[in-house]
C-alpha cells in the first residue's frame, strides 16, 4: 500500500490553502483529488501565484476534483424512519478499488458515516454493522470485516479512516467484536480461524515495544507502571498539525504544552475528538495530555481481543498460543481492577501514568467493563447508579459531566454509548435502566427526524428541542452509527 502522503508533495500549496480559509471546512482540501500530476500542479502554482490577478480558490478548483467531498441526502417526502434508514444503506455505500488522492483503496464495498465523512471509519463500522445485521445485509457486514482484515494485513492496523493522512493512528480496536457480531449472525465458528492471523497482527500493533519497557516507561501504545504492570494508551506517531484540522491545530498550539500535536492526534485515536477527559485542567484543549493516560475503554477492548485470540487458538488446537493469550487476558483483567477502578467514586476512570492515580474526569467509557462482563455485581451496581444519576438525561446518555464546548462533552449524546449502556445494563439485569436509556435516546432521534428529516451524528441530550453542537465542525447528517444503533435498539 502506498504510504506516500500526496499532501506532503503539495505542502506549500496545501499550507497556503488551509491558512487562507478558502474552504469553510479544512477537510475539503485533504479529500481533494488532483486532476494532474502533482509536479505539474506545483510548477503551475509557483508560476501563477505571482501574477497580479491570481485567485487561489479558482486555481484549486481547476486543479483538483472535489466530487463526493460531502454526502448529501435529499428526500422528496419524509419516509417512516426505518424505511429512510434502509435507503440510506445504499446511499452511504462506496467503493474504492484504487487510490485517489488521499483515499486508500479497499477490496470490498463499505458504508461511510455520511455528511463530511465520505470514507471508511474503523469504530463507526462496528455500530453500522449492528444495523446491517437487523437489515439482513450480511454480505456488507462481511465486507466490513474483510476491509478491516485487508488493512491490518497491509498496513499493520486499521487506520482511523481510509485516508493516507490517517496512517499514523488507529481507532478503538473493535475487530474482535466485529467477529463476534458476524458469528452471532452466521453461527460459523470458522470466522475466528479465518481471521486468527489478522487478530494476532492487530494485537502486535497495540503491544509493540512492550517487552523492552522499563518501569514507568512508555513506547508508542504501551505503558509500564511504577509497579511494572503493562497498560495501553492511545497514541499517534506524528507530532505535527492534522491535515484535516490544520489551521485549528496551529491556532490551538499557541501557549500549549510540549508534544501538543501528538497529544491532539492521540485523542483522535480514541474516537473522542475532543473532550475534557483529555485535558489536564479539565477545561482547555491547550492542556491536553492524552499521552499521560492509560484508558479504561482501550484496555477493556484489548482484553476482548486477547480472549478472542485464546478462542481462535483453541479452535485450531494451538495449545501454547491459547495458554499465552489466556494468561494475557487474565493479567489484563486484574490490571483493569487494579488501575481503573476508583473506589472513592465507585466507578471506572482512566489512569494517569505520571501521577500514579486515576484521573478526575467522570466519563461514560466506564461502561466498557460492564458491557464486556468484567465488573463484579457490586461494581456494576455502583456504576449503574452513577450512570442513572449523572449521565442519563431526557435525550439519552451524555459522555461526560462537564460542559466545555467540546463535542464529546455535555450535553451531547452519541450513538455508540447508547448501545453500550443498554447492553451493559441488560448484562447485569438492570432492565429498567436499560429500557430508559433506549427509550430516551430513540425518542430523541425520532423527534429530530420528524422535525428535520435527518439522522444526525450526535444529539443534544439536555435540550431536546436543540440540535447538538460543539467541536470543530457542524453536526453531520447521515448518519452511519446512529442508523445502526437505532435499528438495533428498536429490535431489542
Amino acid at each position: 500500500m502506498n504510504k506516500q502522503l500526496y499532501i506532503n508533495e503539495i505542502q506549500t500549496l496545501f499550507d497556503d490553502v488551509q491558512r487562507s480559509k478558502i474552504f469553510e471546512d479544512q477537510k475539503m482540501m485533504t479529500d481533494a483529488v488532483p486532476l494532474f500530476p502533482i509536479a505539474e500542479i506545483n510548477a503551475k502554482y509557483e508560476q501563477e501565484k505571482k501574477s497580479e490577478n491570481f485567485d487561489l480558490k479558482e486555481f484549486v478548483l481547476s486543479n483538483f476534483d472535489f466530487l463526493g467531498a460531502k454526502v448529501s441526502i435529499h428526500r422528496e417526502k419524509q419516509l417512516p424512519i426505518e424505511e429512510h434508514i434502509e435507503k440510506l444503506w445504499d446511499e452511504l455505500t462506496r467503493t474504492a478499488y484504487e487510490e485517489k488522492g488521499t483515499l486508500l483503496k479497499l477490496p470490498k464495498p463499505y458504508v461511510v458515516p455520511g455528511g463530511r465523512f465520505n470514507e471508511f471509519f474503523y469504530w463507526d463500522s462496528y455500530y453500522i454493522m449492528l444495523g446491517l445485521q437487523v437489515s439482513g445485509r450480511i454480505e456488507m457486514m462481511e465486507n466490513i470485516v474483510e476491509n478491516c482484515s485487508y488493512l491490518i494485513q497491509t498496513v499493520g492496523f486499521v487506520p482511523n479512516a481510509s485516508r493516507t493522512h490517517f496512517l499514523s493512528r488507529s481507532q478503538p480496536p473493535y475487530f474482535s467484536l466485529m467477529l463476534d457480531l458476524l458469528f452471532e449472525t452466521t453461527k460459523d465458528e470458522n470466522i475466528y480461524i479465518k481471521y486468527h492471523d489478522t487478530l494476532e497482527k492487530e494485537h502486535a500493533f497495540w503491544m509493540k515495544g512492550f517487552d523492552k519497557l522499563e518501569n514507568e516507561g512508555s513506547s508508542e501504545r504501551v505503558l509500564k507502571t511504577i509497579n511494572g504492570d503493562l497498560l495501553n494508551r492511545y497514541y499517534d506517531a506524528e507530532n505535527e498539525p492534522r491535515p484535516e484540522s490544520y489551521l485549528i491545530d496551529i491556532e490551538d498550539a499557541k501557549n500549549a504544552g510540549e508534544e501538543f500535536y501528538r497529544n491532539i492526534r492521540s485523542g483522535c485515536e480514541s474516537g473522542w475528538d475532543f473532550s475534557s477527559r483529555w485535558f489536564a485542567d479539565g477545561e482547555n484543549i491547550q492542556t491536553i495530555e492524552t499521552l499521560n493516560l492509560a484508558e479504561i475503554d482501550l484496555n477493556c477492548l484489548l482484553w476482548h481481543l486477547e480472549k478472542t485470540l485464546a478462542k481462535s487458538s483453541s479452535l485450531q488446537n494451538l495449545t501454547e498460543k491459547e495458554n499465552y493469550y489466556s494468561e494475557r487476558a487474565a493479567d489484563r483483567r486484574q490490571m483493569i481492577d487494579k488501575y481503573f477502578w476508583d473506589e472513592n467514586s465507585g466507578t471506572y476512570k482512566d489512569y494517569h501514568i505520571k501521577k500514579h492515580t486515576t484521573t478526575s474526569s467522570e466519563h461514560i467509557a466506564a461502561l466498557y467493563p460492564l458491557f464486556l462482563g468484567l465488573a463484579s455485581e457490586e461494581q456494576a451496581k455502583s456504576v449503574a447508579e452513577i450512570i442513572s444519576e449523572k449521565f442519563l438525561y431526557q435525550g439519552g446518555l451524555v459522555t461526560t459531566t462537564k460542559k466545555t464546548g467540546q463535542q464529546w462533552d455535555l450535553p451531547n449524546a452519541w450513538a455508540p454509548y447508547q448501545w453500550l449502556g443498554f447492553k451493559a445494563m441488560k448484562k447485569y439485569s438492570f432492565d429498567d435502566l436499560a429500557e430508559k436509556i433506549k427509550t430516551n435516546w430513540c425518542a430523541n432521534v425520532e423527534r429530530v427526524y420528524q422535525n428535520t428529516g435527518k439522522l444526525m451524528e450526535k444529539y443534544n441530550a439536555l435540550d431536546i428541542e436543540t440540535v447538538a453542537g460543539g467541536g470543530e465542525y457542524p453536526n453531520q447528517d447521515g448518519f452511519g452509527w446512529t442508523n445502526g444503533v437505532y435499528l438495533k435498539l428498536k429490535e431489542n
